[in-house]
């Protein structure tokens, strides 16, 4: 195990120390910096090359990085958000930071891009595969009061296995089924997602997920697996797998193509929607296009 404290101090001795976050540092050893947008809405990277040789004194040097602010606003140091570092210990592959009690005071929305963007600078380095944050000594708890735990890079690698160069905040707006399973509810989600997917796609899944507002059921069976989601001159294309026809909760497959249908076309750029089942329209749904149905819609009752 190793201890580092301090760690900022130590940092600021190094000598020839260069600019982070530099646009097109050139040569080996480039590592990305992840850092918040001054918008506070998305997580976006920098280039920075590695002066540093040794597991201690690269990590403190990313460690730098994510502390040190542009002069020009153009974006937010995740490690110079108000909080302070108290400690780091690095074993077996975890790097576990422990921070005062200024990190509890940022926004839910802006905490998560700063996580996102801790992880995903520092799990880069060779001997750092997940990263751990408690705050003074206690687990760290995410909006939902779930513990955050160890989190690794996978976290913010969409399905495709892309990697993430931003976050954006969405509100979209979800229609799940009621108690009956007769109608739709909608409701508003909003939740930071890749700019590497599509945003219907992102709609899809969320719907797949699940409701998290008590009155709200699935409406979608959540075995559903995405084959793919394109958009083209205001038709969306939805193609998943054929667990889509297995109803769930007794809603019908009819109620599960609108709740999907009417969640997408809330989006600017959708009018209509396809929806298909490994890639064929079938027969049972009557139509191969589908456009947006209120006649199904209720509201939540309280």
């Amino acid at each position: 195990m190793r201890k580092l404290f301090g760690v900022l101090g130590c940092i600021l001795l190094l000598a020839g120390f260069t600019a982070c976050g530099s646009k097109e540092p050139q040569g080996a050893n480039v590592y990305q910096i992840y850092t918040v947008s001054s918008s506070e809405t998305k997580v976006e990277v920098h280039q920075h090359k590695m002066l540093s040789s040794g597991e201690d004194a690269m990590l403190n040097e990313l460690v730098e990085c994510l502390s040190t602010s542009p002069d020009k606003l153009e974006y937010k140091a995740p490690l110079a958000m108000g909080f302070e570092i108290l400690s780091m210990d690095v074993s077996d592959g975890k790097l576990s930071m422990d921070v005062d009690g200024n990190y509890l005071k940022m926004p839910a929305t802006t905490e998560v891009l700063v996580r996102a963007a801790i992880v995903r600078t520092l799990t880069q380095l060779p001997d750092v595969r997940y990263v751990g944050i408690t705050v003074e000594g206690q687990q760290l708890f995410d909006n939902a009061g779930d513990v955050v735990g160890l989190m690794s890079a996978d976290l913010f690698i969409d399905n495709d296995g892309n990697e993430i160069n931003t976050y954006e905040l969405a509100r979209v707006r979800l229609y799940f089924a009621n108690a009956e399973g007769d109608k739709l509810i909608g409701g508003y989600r909003e939740k930071y997602y890749s700019t590497n997917i599509p945003k219907e796609r992102f709609v899809v899944e969320e719907l797949i997920a699940g409701p998290s507002v008590e009155g709200m059921y699935p409406s979608i069976n959540p075995e559903v697996k995405i084959v793919s989601v394109t958009t083209q001159d205001g038709t969306c294309y939805v193609n998943l797998d054929s667990s889509f026809l297995t109803v769930v909760n007794n809603v019908s497959t009819e109620l599960s193509i609108y709740s999907i249908v009417n969640s997408l076309v809330e989006l600017s750029n959708v009018n209509r929607v396809q929806i298909l089942v490994n890639g064929e329209v079938p027969a049972s749904f009557g139509s191969s296009v589908f456009e947006r149905n209120l006649d199904y819609v209720t509201t939540l009752e309280q």
